[in-house]
């Protein structure tokens, strides 16, 4: 039988808030642990919570660049649960009653666009950190660092709209551009700061009915969320094939081995035992301040792409990488104002650039060639100084070392020949070189041109312009 995937995802968000969401302390990344701790945030007896006005307003901008409904109305809850990181006993979340719903993310796969529905945005705290140490003296230890209790999160719930693996990532990517556009969370995802579950199942083609669905966690990466579902797809549909039946369960990704894991069946699923939570009243949100929060909304990736196209004229589909990250189209826009030739700017930046950045698993914020540098090397071949083929080997070597392209051409002297009787010399020697071949051209062997201009290229250790070569050749022969 042939089957279908259905896909929803969680994603947790932490918002670039200066302090955590009910309370002073600092949320930064990296502290001492537990230095970042007061009496709220660990949940003394006493001790009551106070919202963060800024949490509430980037939420709102989340939920107005999905284009979700906000509620004029919402209400936090307490989602019971014990964990040893979670100090109070409980977490902070909303639950019946939501800040936002109703919204959309559009997304683009092998060219065909689909919006995806989202279901709800919510705020809530996050829990503390475990830290296990396997190398002590006295056996396993754990620790517990609570500086990130409280952090702010956003909890985004897609509908189970998505239809395969690359869908996901699609939708993940473009959610994540939408929030770093936005400045309210920096996307991180080696440091949990954008966090993602996913839950899947799979039902016979053409039916309506979902299938029985697994959660995965553990995902701390694009290809990772893809390969955890690409082997959940595989491993369901051979339970399925097997006569067997999938378990509703919640497994982890073990990216070692490229497999998910059981971590705990449905009998095993908690009962949170949700109520309004009694020290923080509800939240009545004024639709003005919503106007006014609206009218300050950046430029975001779909409109970022529609005026690159317009503006630019470059395709959509380099529109479309260009704008995958806020940072990527700041780069492209600051070489353009060195060197405005927007689609050979496009082309190094989607060929040399981001393959460089690839091989390395960099990102663009860590690439070490700056815009104004690249727009260099592209000058560098505008005046003839130096060849495409000589500016890619130019531009590998700032990529190594960061020296800039004049400093590079100077040192290997890597100047581009345009002396045409230097040329006609090296033309010369080939074709004296080559009588049989030269014969066979004038005789009707077309081909045989391209082997003429690589050996004049070869005599001249690639610096002759190509060009030139070609023009020049031709009258030769």
């Amino acid at each position: 039988m042939e089957y279908e995937p259905v896909i929803g995802l969680e994603i947790h968000a932490q918002l670039l808030t200066r302090s955590k969401i009910f309370c002073g302390c600092s949320t930064l990344f990296g502290g001492e642990p537990n230095t970042h701790t007061c009496p709220v945030c660990t949940g003394l007896p006493g001790s009551l919570p106070v919202l963060n006005q800024k949490v509430v307003e980037y939420t709102v901008r989340a939920a107005l660049a999905t284009q979700c409904r906000i509620a004029p109305y919402s209400q936090f809850a307490r989602k019971n649960y014990f964990y040893p990181d979670l100090p109070k006993g409980y977490q902070i979340s909303q639950y019946e009653l939501p800040l936002a719903t109703e919204g959309c993310v559009e997304i683009q796969v092998d060219g065909q666009k689909r919006r995806i529905g989202l279901i709800r945005i919510h705020m809530e705290e996050d829990a503390g950190k475990l830290i296990h140490d396997l190398s002590s003296d006295r056996g396993a230890s754990s620790y517990v660092d609570f500086n990130r209790t409280g952090v702010p999160l956003i909890e985004i719930v897609s509908a189970p709209e998505l239809q395969s693996p690359e869908e996901a990532s699609a939708y993940l990517r473009k959610l994540r551009a939408i929030l770093m556009f936005l400045d309210i969370c920096d996307g991180n995802m080696e440091e949990g700061s954008f966090r993602c579950d996913a839950n899947i199942s799979l039902r016979p083609k053409g039916e309506k009915a979902l299938g029985v669905k697994t959660e995965i966690k553990n995902m701390n990466s694009f290809r990772n969320v893809q390969k955890a579902l690409d082997f959940e797809i595989r491993r369901q549909t051979a339970l399925l094939d097997q006569g067997d039946r999938v378990i509703q369960e919640t497994r982890l990704w073990d990216a070692a081995r490229g497999v998910t894991a059981s971590m705990r069946g449905k009998e095993e699923a908690h009962d949170y035992r949700y109520f309004p939570d009694p020290d923080l009243v509800p939240l009545v949100v004024d639709p003005q301040w919503v106007e006014k929060i609206r009218a300050s909304l950046p430029e975001l990736p779909d409109q970022k792409k529609d005026r690159f196209i317009r503006d630019y004229e470059i395709p959509e589909y380099d529109a479309e990488i260009l704008t995958s990250s806020k940072a990527l189209a700041n780069y492209y826009e600051e070489c353009l104002n060195a060197y405005n030739q927007p689609k050979i700017v496009s082309n190094w930046i989607m060929s040399e650039l981001l393959r460089e950045l690839k091989q390395d698993e960099r990102e663009i914020e860590e690439c070490p060639v700056p815009a104004v540098n690249l727009a260099e090397v592209l000058k560098l071949i505008a005046q003839g100084v130096i060849s495409g083929k000589m500016a890619k080997s130019v531009f590998e070597e700032m990529y190594r070392t960061g020296k800039r392209a004049p400093e590079i051409v100077k040192e290997k002297g890597l100047v581009q020949v345009t002396d045409t009787s230097e040329i006609e010399k090296a033309i010369d020697q080939v074709l004296a070189a080559n009588p049989k071949e030269l014969e066979a051209y004038r005789k009707g062997k077309e081909k045989l041109f391209g082997f003429f201009v690589g050996q004049v290229m070869k005599a001249t250790q690639g610096k002759a312009n190509p060009q030139l070569v070609n023009e020049l050749l031709k009258k030769k022969m």
